[in-house]
């Protein structure tokens, strides 16, 4: 049969199917929304520190923060007393005349704005948020906030500052120009908190038992805000949901603790001899050559023996750390402590887990195996981890993550048994603290102003650690069915993904759930793992150590991909759309083999069988426009090639307005199936409903959409035709009932 037989045998069933094209047509909605318009404005404009292609431009700066700390740890009347001398670099091309500093301890202070600006009351929108009102009404027994007592030149000559909540002031005696460097000193203290007083990201935890303390130490110093070519100075207020913007930096911090506290930091251990007993210190050496399972280094009867008693003394642990953009550290007398080495692209890395005994047995069997897998997976999928430790803390708050260290909670009952949700909740709250050592501590996005930059790009990489490291894990973030209840939530309460934190209604939904989901479908469904892959290791490595911003997300993956990903940009980050296709319609078109010419109106008529079924519709609306559209073609060939085919004419809609690839399933009456994808592109000029022709060689029995729920379609109820009756919640809830 020649090219040109064939073509018109086509065209001839696309004659008869454009038939009823005109009277759809008057009821489609024209509505247009751009959805497939480039970013375009939305973007910031490429210029010699940030290019086009994502990756930062030819004269690309950034500032940095050098830091000797000392500060001191009162285990007896929980307080923090410190001093420090910091170095600045301005690597900027502009003059500064004042620095921005950090004092996120103000954020406990009385009168802060993170307390007056809570709302108080009971109904749909709000709960009563019991922690504040206690604060404001100053029934916690400790005052927060950080007390300057000096800060000078490194001469000793008094610099001025201005104290603005979470942000101080220090003015300059001279303008810092490019390539300068200026150091000072500053001395300070505070009042640690409880962190079940106010759920701090860190703070201490009381244990009655046995009347001793867990101290988890972060924002502990006055920290330089981020100055940079985006915005200049980082200064926003810190309220809570809006976590930091750092500066790189070397540290050296010597922290001074009771002598018979274990401690661990950012960076490396400069003194083991001096702080560790004999006996621990070798157990540390070992440690560090163990590479199939933890070694352990303080055991549960040392630490129980420790707590026991308590010392009046003190020793000073020494700690150095380079390229870092933060510092933290933890101390108890309850330690019990365990280490691993793993082998990375010939580079070793020391995992560690320190707990208490509360947090055994469940710490000893999964936290520092947590870890190395966490290493593992991500380094595979971004860069190779640079740092010499990963440290995985026990605390019963939140989990909170620092460069090198991280606060975990996930504890046993008090007889020791736990349950499944107790462990994977464990493990995936470690592997998640763990995993923002790549995000945002070594690609350092801008966690105040953007959290889905390292809160969704994390929770994606600790599904893909939680996938492919552990059998049957119970996935909280990452698959697309896990965002569908969100997504198909009450409109006022969702906020775009680009929403700042400090202004969500679901923080954890909107920079983590949704972001992780999305990265998954992106991954699995629209650019498939390998180019996927390929364009996140690039982001990766383009952006490892410096300040990547959302349109130098966007524009790599794009650049690493050859993949046009506006539209997806554009839906599922800048909007509020949710993914809602139905199969409206399904025209069902079946060719006969008798061997009459079809070369006129009439004798097509007989040639074409039309089903009769109440839930499928026809095409013989209008046959008698099928001649305008029809040339004479051979009888033979035209009986041989379409004899026995089956087409079908299927109109989709875009119920939820969030434009996604057409994923379909084909059931036949043979009971075989056929998996056939439609790209998003065939949305591009109507938004809202679109035809599509598919023929077969055999009947099809039924047809889905997205039967492998990949794409967080919030209504499945419409994604099948002939339409599943589905029972109803009252009908499941009578069965629950009798069941």
């Amino acid at each position: 049969m020649n090219k040109n037989t064939l073509r018109i045998a086509f065209l001839s069933i696309a004659a008869l199917l454009a038939i009823k094209v005109n009277a759809q047509e008057e009821d489609r909605d024209d509505k247009w929304d751009g959805k497939f318009e480039q970013l375009g404005q939305l973007l910031p404009t490429p210029n010699v520190y940030r290019a086009s292609d994502g990756a930062p431009g030819h004269e690309y700066w950034q500032q940095q923060a050098d830091y000797n700390i000392k500060v001191r740890l009162d285990d007896e009347k929980q307080t923090i007393t410190g001093s420090q001398t910091v170095t600045y670099h301005n690597n900027s091309p502009q003059p500064l005349t004042y620095l921005w500093i950090q004092l996120d301890q103000n954020k406990r202070a009385p009168g802060s704005d993170n307390e007056t600006t809570k709302e108080f009351g009971i109904g749909n929108s709000r709960i009563l948020n019991v922690k504040s009102m206690a604060f404001n009404m100053n029934l916690f027994s400790t005052e927060g906030g950080i007390h300057i007592t000096e800060l000078t030149d490194t001469n000793g000559k008094d610099l001025p500052y201005t104290i603005n909540k979470t942000m101080m002031r220090i003015d300059l005696p001279k303008p810092l120009k490019t390539g300068e460097t200026f150091s000072f000193k500053t001395s300070w203290w505070y009042n640690i908190n409880d962190r079940f007083d106010d759920f701090g990201r860190s703070g201490y935890e009381y244990f009655p038992e046995d009347g001793n303390y867990v101290y988890t130490i972060a924002q502990f110093y006055p920290r330089l805000a981020v100055y940079d070519d985006y915005e200049g100075w980082q200064n926003k207020q810190f309220l809570g949901d809006g976590e930091f913007a750092l500066t790189f930096g070397d540290y050296e911090v010597e922290i001074t603790v009771p002598d018979d506290h274990i401690l661990a930091a950012t960076g490396e251990l400069q003194n083991e001899k001096e702080v560790l007993s004999k006996k621990h210190f070798n157990e540390f050496q070992k440690a560090k050559k163990s590479y199939d399972k933890p070694h352990i280094i303080i055991t549960q009867e040392d630490a129980v023996k420790n707590e026991a008693k308590k010392s009046t003394k003190y020793q000073t642990w020494k700690y150095k750390a380079e390229n870092v953009r933060d510092f933290a550290f933890a101390s108890s007398r309850k330690f019990i402590w365990d280490a691993q080495s793993v082998k990375l692209n010939g580079k070793e890395v020391l995992a560690m887990s320190l707990y208490p005994k509360e947090g055994n047995p469940l710490w000893e069997q999964e936290s520092t195996k947590a870890v190395v897998n966490t290493l593992h997976t991500y380094s595979k999928y971004t860069v190779d981890y640079p740092y010499p430790v990963a440290t995985s803390v026990h605390a019963a708050s939140i989990g909170m993550e620092y460069p090198m260290i991280c606060f975990n909670f996930g504890r046993p009952n008090p007889d020791g048994t736990f349950t499944d949700a107790t462990k994977y909740g464990m493990i995936g709250v470690i592997i998640h603290e763990v995993g923002h050592n790549f995000f945002p501590m070594i690609i350092n996005s801008d966690e105040r102003q953007w959290a889905w930059m390292d809160e969704g790009l994390n929770s994606y990489l600790e599904y893909r650690t939680q996938k492919e490291q552990y059998e049957n894990f119970p996935f909280r973030r990452g698959p697309a069915t896990t965002i569908v209840n969100y997504m198909k939530g009450r409109p006022d309460r969702i906020r775009p993904i680009m929403t700042n934190p400090e202004q969500v209604r679901q923080l954890g939904p909107n920079a983590y759930g949704k972001p992780a989901a999305a990265l998954n479908i992106l991954r699995e469904t629209i650019m498939k793992p390998e180019l996927f892959d390929k364009a996140l290791k690039t982001y990766s490595e383009r952006w490892a150590f410096k300040h990547p911003k959302p349109a130098d997300f966007f524009r790599t993956m794009e650049d690493a991909s050859a993949v046009d990903l506006d539209w997806f940009w554009r839906g599922w980050f800048y909007g509020t759309d949710y993914v809602d296709i139905s199969i409206d319609r399904v025209d069902w078109l079946q060719t006969g083999d008798t061997p009459t010419p079809v070369d006129t109106k009439k004798e097509i008529e007989q040639e074409l069988k039309f089903a009769k079924n109440p839930e499928i519709f026809t095409l013989a609306d209008s046959p008698e426009r099928m001649g305008e559209f029809l040339e004479p073609m051979n009888d033979n060939d035209y009986r041989e090639m379409m004899k026995d085919k089956h087409f079908y004419d299927v109109t989709f809609s875009n119920i939820g307005g969030l434009v996604m690839p057409i994923l379909l399933e084909f059931e036949f009456v043979d009971g075989s199936t056929e998996y056939k994808e439609v790209p998003v592109e065939i949305w591009r000029e109507d938004e809202h409903q679109v035809r599509k022709l598919f023929f077969f060689d055999k009947q099809v029995k039924s047809i889905t959409v997205d039967p492998k729920l990949e794409t967080a379609d919030v209504d499945t109820t419409n994604n099948t035709f002939p339409r599943k009756i589905e029972e109803s919640e009252f009908e499941k809830f009578k069965a629950r009932l009798k069941g």
